[in-house]
């Protein structure tokens, strides 16, 4: 059985940082597409990055570009999501994705999903 399992999540004032870690279990995903997808309170999924196989493709929302970093050691099959000067309209529920099979920005393109992991930001 294939897990995507995140953690990282936390509280955390405005301005403050966050690392979100994803860790594939069950199979690797060396050769695939990566991200993350956050679902805000009352709002749909919304892409937030994503990162091609070799790390030489990335792509960002606009709503976090600039301020976050997306990046993977395919050594230990894990993504990662670092998050600087978050804002409280960052707070959500983010997913780890795995395999994408279309546009990137389309949660539906995404085979794999994680359970999520929770970062609230306060003011």
């Amino acid at each position: 059985q294939v897990q995507l399992v995140e953690s990282g999540g936390g509280s955390v004032q405005a301005g403050g940082s966050r690392r979100l870690s994803c860790v594939p279990s069950g199979r690797t995903f060396s050769n695939s597409a990566m991200g993350w997808f956050r679902q805000a309170p009352g709002k749909e999924r919304e892409f937030v990055a994503a990162i091609n196989w070799s790390s030489s493709n990335l792509l960002y929302a606009d709503s976090v570009k600039g301020r976050s970093t997306i990046s993977r050691d395919n050594a230990r099959n894990s993504v990662y999501l670092e998050l600087n000067s978050l804002k409280p309209a960052d707070t959500a529920v983010y997913f780890c994705v795995a395999q994408a099979f279309g546009t990137w920005n389309v949660a539906d393109s995404w085979r794999y999903w994680g359970q999520g992991t929770r970062v609230t930001v306060s003011s």
